[in-house]
């Protein structure tokens, strides 16, 4: 991207931000103690990351843009990035940042439990606009985790340091969890608002020719109509309706397929053609593993 620096390691977005480097693959910088030097940083549009990265923002003069969208923070607002994303800023002339940046690169984790848990965090696939907004208790603990892993670099490296870090960055990322899970219950009301639209869309994407010329519904066409990033999309509607989107979304293709068998007009292969199903044998096995009987049992059944 045009304007774009790449942060290929840890220790590039330190140098650029003239900030002392405790360890080559982790380091966490306050934006208290910043003091930016003019033409250190080079005129640019934003960041391509090669690493992990965790911003805790606590003023509202900068935005930053992914995948179109752009935020601004709140006090107390977390923005979570993984290795090869892209995030664009923009700042008001007068901009001073404040908050914590954490930065870890993935070799870190290697050969670590949590190494092997890393991807599980779909947060880390959210758009900035679904950030994570802390209370003043849940800004508290994550400083404190923050503390305790800044604690660890400042000792001189031993054989417990490496799982000790993990640990933590494994317990600050629980915490965010926890709290992801809290602001969708708080938020309940546009959520379910989500889910109405949602509703509606998949019923008239179900009942028109789009199966036909588009395929199967996905859960990322149904995210990009809502203008959420399928990550947070899929975890929203698995807290409402204790079902993945996918499941959801194969439950009412079932409803619909069910009043499409009673045509005894069209075969089965018809129907699972308009449907959007390729190979009428997976449409075949997909509602016998949801019904119970093949669609043609099911029509002499009923």
């Amino acid at each position: 991207m045009e304007n774009y620096i790449t942060i290929d390691s840890v220790g590039t977005y330190f140098k650029l931000r003239n900030y002392e480097l405790l360890h080559p693959l982790i380091g966490i910088l306050n934006f208290d103690n910043f003091k930016p030097e003019p033409n250190v940083v080079p005129e640019h549009n934003g960041f391509n990351f090669a690493c992990y990265a965790i911003f805790l923002k606590d003023n509202k003069s900068c935005k930053m843009k992914y995948g179109g969208k752009s935020y601004d923070y709140d006090d107390g607002t977390m923005v979570f990035i993984a290795p090869q994303q892209s995030v664009g800023f923009s700042y008001d002339k007068n901009y001073v940042p404040k908050g914590y940046a954490l930065l870890f690169h993935p070799d870190l984790l290697l050969g670590t439990d949590f190494g092997k848990k890393i991807n599980s965090y779909s947060f880390f696939s959210y758009a900035v606009n679904e950030a994570l907004h802390l209370s003043s208790k849940e800004r508290k603990l994550v400083l404190g985790v923050l503390k305790n892993i800044q604690f660890e670099l400042e000792q001189n490296l031993d054989e417990h340091s490496k799982q000790l870090i993990a640990s933590n960055l494994e317990l600050l990322l629980n915490y965010c969890s926890r709290f992801y899970d809290r602001q969708f219950l708080t938020r309940q009301t546009t959520h379910n608002n989500v889910l109405i639209k949602f509703d509606v869309l998949l019923s008239a994407y179900l009942t028109s020719d789009q199966p036909q010329r588009l395929g199967l519904p996905s859960v990322s066409h149904f995210a990009n109509q809502l203008h959420l990033s399928s990550n947070y999309f899929g975890d929203l509607i698995k807290k409402e309706t204790g079902k993945s989107a996918r499941e959801y979304i194969q439950s009412k293709l079932i409803e619909i397929a069910k009043e499409k068998v009673f045509d005894r007009n069209k075969s089965v292969s018809e129907i699972a053609y308009e449907l959007g199903f390729k190979y009428p044998q997976h449409f075949s096995r997909l509602f016998k593993s949801k019904v119970g009987y093949s669609p043609n049992e099911f029509r002499f059944l009923n």
